[in-house]
């Protein structure tokens, strides 16, 4: 047990680290377009530290998707940073469609790939996202776009086996989950 911790312990102390420095992360993570690491000290220091970014820093999985507590603040942040040009469901405008299984970039199709290309950017009218969002609002967008998939689940790679077989995919016309400006405490927000 005290050996768990200090090895969770050192995780954390190294991802901190990485982002204190503007190294990488235990995963590398590259611009979509470019192929060049990304630089993460270039983000707000705000939503640096939260257990879902360490997390996410160190293993490529966000562990926000399809948790009910934290999908109410991803859709608030999707419909005021992403909806105008993906839609209001993600289903496209002017820029693609993100609720179904065809991705622009394939990469998008893994939790890296779609942070990656939404800190860095892409192609088009699509420019890097961290002066507008933290990472851990980012985690809660792309929550949401996960949540709002349309296809069938057995595609859906970010999803664990659990959430796979559980999950229904979005129909806009039924009775859906709100937007909330609330950030709890699970979600990154202030600890009460």
């Amino acid at each position: 047990m005290k050996k768990k911790l200090l090895i969770r312990t050192a995780a954390v102390l190294l991802a901190l680290g990485a982002l204190a420095l503007g190294s990488r992360a235990a995963i590398m993570l590259t611009n979509t377009v470019t192929g060049q690491p990304l630089e993460l000290s270039e983000a707000p220091e705000e939503g640096r530290d939260t257990q879902a970014v360490l997390k996410f820093l160190e293993t490529g999985t966000n562990i926000y998707n399809e948790d009910p507590v934290c999908l109410p603040k991803g859709h608030e942040l999707f419909l005021s940073m992403c909806s105008g040009c993906h839609g209001h469901y993600a289903e496209g405008k002017i820029g693609p469609g993100l609720n179904d299984s065809y991705w622009t970039y394939p990469k998008n199709e893994t939790d890296q790939g779609l942070f990656e290309t939404i800190f860095g950017g892409a192609q088009g009218q699509m420019g890097p996202m961290y002066g507008a969002l933290n990472m851990n609002e980012m985690l809660l967008v792309m929550a949401w776009v996960r949540h709002v998939y349309k296809d069938d689940p057995q595609g859906a790679t970010w999803l664990t086996a659990e959430q796979r077989a559980s999950f229904k995919p979005f129909d806009a016309n039924a009775k859906h989950i709100e937007p909330s400006d609330a950030m709890p405490p699970k979600c990154g927000g202030p600890a009460g």
